[in-house]
């Protein structure tokens, strides 16, 4: 017919074609049309520290990133980030070539990945994982493979001889995320030793996502793999402020690495948004010098919550791996006798008014984490007893 266009291939990129709408997304609309408590998207329901959205509202008025900001971030953030590194870690980065502000984790992570990873290179990474990896490396024309973290004596571990064993010729970079979402995983002190002994040794990058730095709890620790001996100029660190401070919305990361490293993101980074979150970015430079009793009642409170929520999953008649950071609780569901953790989170809003996410679909091969459900806990706390009682349905 006149007027009409053919077209051959598809529209969307072939890289890409694995990937649809998120997870996030999809089980977050679910909770839209069904009214269900949302404990699927791990965002908070509260706003962070009032002194630091004062601190926003601030810039704003004063014109303070009005327009666009600097492109490694404005130089009062650059500075919060390298004292706070200094403080917590004893790292030390120059705030002018060693640090880059991106809009949020994700987009460091995305800028990363473009920037290091050519077309059939492989990128080691630890699974189950954040949806986002996936997409940035088949984005950069890399090779994903995949370590598995597996559950055992009620967490998930590491297989230190498998993650030696992905490592090939191919191999450019290790992905390595502590503390990990979804497992709650907390990559102890002896695995990150042996990580950094194998970067070396082979010869790899390594970009490390440690947006979940502040939220450790019980024993654990927050080690940052760039401290250990040999990574410290082969390390690229993510962090964020939005898991630290409540305010996932403005969307302020930074990555921190020696100066080539940076350089090299920076390359990738000013093409996808270029800048972002200017009077944002004050705000947070504020909130990093905040006296730690914030960062410690923080976790003591998320702490504090996960409880609240792992005894109510353990009621409703789920297994449940404790997490040692972050906030999610990864469950398994085949005490209920279902095998099917994407129909069971389907089903979960009308059977209980509750959404959770399938981890499933956090893995290469699904089947590795078929009956794996993962909820998270930064909501307040009758929200978190409401959906205890709702989920305790199950049981009966």
């Amino acid at each position: 017919m006149a007027g009409m266009t053919s077209i051959a291939r598809p529209y969307l990129n072939r890289r890409l074609a694995e990937f649809g709408t998120t997870i996030f997304a999809e089980m977050s609309a679910l909770a839209t049309a069904t009214g269900a408590i949302n404990l699927g998207q791990g965002f908070p329901d509260t706003d962070g520290p009032e002194e630091i959205r004062e601190a926003a509202v601030r810039a704003l008025r004063d014109g303070r990133g009005n327009q666009y900001p600097p492109g490694p971030g404005v130089p009062e953030l650059r500075h919060a980030i390298t004292a706070h590194q200094r403080r917590r870690y004893n790292l030390a980065y120059d705030p002018d070539t060693e640090v880059l502000v991106t809009a949020g984790a994700t987009e460091a992570i995305a800028a990363a990945l473009l920037a290091l990873v050519e077309p059939g290179d492989e990128v080691v990474a630890l699974e189950p994982y954040y949806d986002s990896y996936a997409a940035s490396i088949a984005m950069a024309g890399g090779r994903r493979v995949p370590v598995t973290l597996r559950p055992a004596e009620g967490r998930f571990r590491l297989d230190l001889d498998e993650l030696r064993a992905a490592v090939t010729d191919r191999t450019r970079l290790l992905l390595i995320n502590t503390p990990h979402n979804p497992t709650g995983t907390v990559l102890t002190r002896e695995e990150l030793t042996a990580i950094a002994e194998l970067a070396v040794e082979r010869d790899l990058l390594v970009v490390t996502d440690e947006v979940y730095e502040h939220l450790v709890f019980d024993d654990a620790e927050h080690l940052p793999l760039a401290g250990f001996p040999g990574m410290r100029d082969r390390t690229v660190t993510i962090g964020s402020a939005g898991k630290t401070f409540s305010f996932t919305g403005w969307k302020v990361g930074w990555v921190t690495a020696n100066g080539p490293l940076v350089s090299a993101v920076r390359t990738a980074k000013q093409y996808l948004t270029y800048v972002s979150a200017g009077p944002f970015q004050y705000a947070i430079a504020e909130a990093l010098h905040l006296p730690d009793a914030y960062f410690d009642g923080f976790r003591a409170d998320l702490q504090r919550k996960r409880d609240l929520l792992s005894d109510g999953l353990r009621a409703a008649g789920f297994e449940v791996y404790q997490p040692r950071g972050t906030y999610f609780i990864t469950t398994d569901i085949t005490p209920f006798g279902e095998k099917d953790a994407y129909a069971f989170c389907r089903t979960l809003p009308e059977r209980c008014g509750v959404v959770a996410v399938p981890n499933s679909v956090f893995y290469d091969d699904p089947d590795a984490g078929r009956s794996q459900v993962r909820f998270t806990f930064c909501k307040r706390d009758d929200v978190l007893d409401e959906a205890a009682s709702r989920l305790r349905h199950l049981a009966s």
